[in-house]
């Protein structure tokens, strides 16, 4: 643990010292090994003077130095401490430090979306001519970053199938420096092994990089099966109320430092308002997570036995090829995620995707919305949605059909979610 006694004021002959006071994290000893809910809800704080019980929000652009040797000192690093809040912010500092703790990671950097992250990610560990290997199963925009911009700069992608431990394998190259992958998938929820892909990435001198935003550390640890970096956009189940944008990447010290100064330098940092927000989000994200996967294995099992549904894409139906991955990689049992494609059949003259359709504009409670993790059940048609930017060819590989809906099951009663659905779905003729 950080020494908390170190002293902010200068030393008598007027040089810093190392460490800013208010660097030191006191409010928990993880040395002790607390439980994810206590560390949820307490790690990563430090009180100021004012002995503050909640987290405080520090609306400030820049922070005021004992002399002209301190400042100096902030500057050229021989003291650690907050310089301006493009780069450190204490509100985002308890933020950093908390989601690091709940993923078991050494250090966390904080951006200002899910999408910041992936492009720091892209930014701090790639350069002109690395190659990336990439699961086609992706979030449409993140397809379009690594096609449409980083293919500008001279890097190269290869997508393959995010189940399909021999096809990372094979399309590793010489100059591969990054392996990634979304596990559960967006919108199927496929599961990728990720002590397999580790390996693979590994034995070829590769970053494994893991975005864990459908699971969410209350459910998978990426870490702990060997990832070098995971990934989270906060503005889903870490918020939880769909309130805020916000991202994250966590991993060891030396990593993230190399994020942290594309983050700096580039002003892709998180204010300190949303970080306050994402810090109470965290404080009850495992609680959440719980009663999301209770009501999602409800809801799947209903969608499962409709006769208008011709599959339901989720990794905690039996019938799932990946669900007895997915019960190794999840640490909390019973819990798949809360993320769950179906397919509805193309009923008399309906089309896939009129169909598809029908059965959105049916309901009544359920909000028709791309957002996800939220409190509040939300459905899309990702082909028209979150995946029209892509191409055709690549939704097909992706699994995004016409007929395919995507359903963020909330917190609502799921008898009551299971009833909106119902609407549609047994209304289609």
């Amino acid at each position: 643990m950080i020494d908390t006694n170190q002293s902010n004021k200068p030393t008598q002959d007027n040089q810093p010292a190392g460490l800013d006071n208010n660097w030191c994290s006191d409010a928990l000893d993880l040395a002790q090994d607390y439980g994810m809910q206590t560390i949820a809800v307490r790690a990563g704080q430090h009180r100021s003077d004012e002995g503050e019980h909640n987290d405080p929000i520090y609306t400030t652009s820049s922070y005021v130095y004992a002399s002209a040797a301190d400042a100096a000192a902030h500057f050229n690093g021989t003291k650690t401490g907050n310089v301006y809040s493009r780069h450190t912010n204490p509100t985002v500092r308890t933020f950093e430090r908390r989601l690091a703790a709940l993923e078991g990671g050494e250090r966390a950097v904080a951006t200002a979306s899910g999408m910041g992250a992936i492009l720091t990610m892209c930014l701090a560990y790639l350069k002109q001519g690395d190659h990336i290997v990439a699961a086609k199963q992706l979030f449409g925009s993140s397809v379009g970053l690594f096609n449409n911009f980083m293919g500008k700069f001279g890097v190269s992608v290869t997508y393959v199938d995010c189940f399909d431990n021999d096809a990372w394998a094979q399309a590793i190259q010489p100059n591969t420096k990054l392996l990634f992958c979304e596990t559960p998938s967006n919108p199927l929820g496929q599961i990728a092994d990720l002590r397999a892909i580790s390996d693979i990435a590994h034995q070829h001198g590769a970053l494994f990089v893991v975005d864990n935003c459908f699971a969410t550390p209350a459910i998978q640890r990426p870490l702990q099966f060997g990832a070098d970096v995971v990934i989270h956009s906060a503005t889903k189940y870490i918020d939880g109320q769909g309130r805020v944008l916000g991202g994250a990447l966590v991993g060891s010290d030396e990593l993230m430092q190399q994020a942290f100064v594309v983050v700096r330098s580039g002003g892709i940092s998180m204010s300190p308002f949303n970080a306050w927000v994402f810090i109470k989000g965290l404080e009850t994200l495992n609680l959440r997570m719980q009663a999301h996967c209770d009501n999602a294995n409800k809801v799947a099992a209903y969608l499962e036995a409709h006769p208008n549904v011709s599959k339901v894409h989720f990794s905690g139906l039996t019938s799932h090829p990946m669900h007895n991955l997915a019960k190794q990689q999840h640490h909390r049992e019973n819990c798949f995620g809360a993320i769950m494609g179906f397919e509805v059949k193309a009923v008399g003259e309906h089309t896939q995707q009129s169909a598809a359709w029908h059965v959105i504009d049916s309901t009544q409670m359920v909000s028709i919305t791309n957002n996800l993790g939220d409190a509040k059940t939300t459905v899309t048609h990702p082909a028209t949605t979150t995946h029209f930017r892509i191409s055709q060819q690549s939704r097909d590989e992706a699994g995004v059909t016409d007929a395919l809906i995507r359903l963020s099951v909330g917190l609502e009663d799921a008898e009551d979610i299971i009833a909106d659905l119902a609407r549609g779905l047994d209304s289609l003729s």
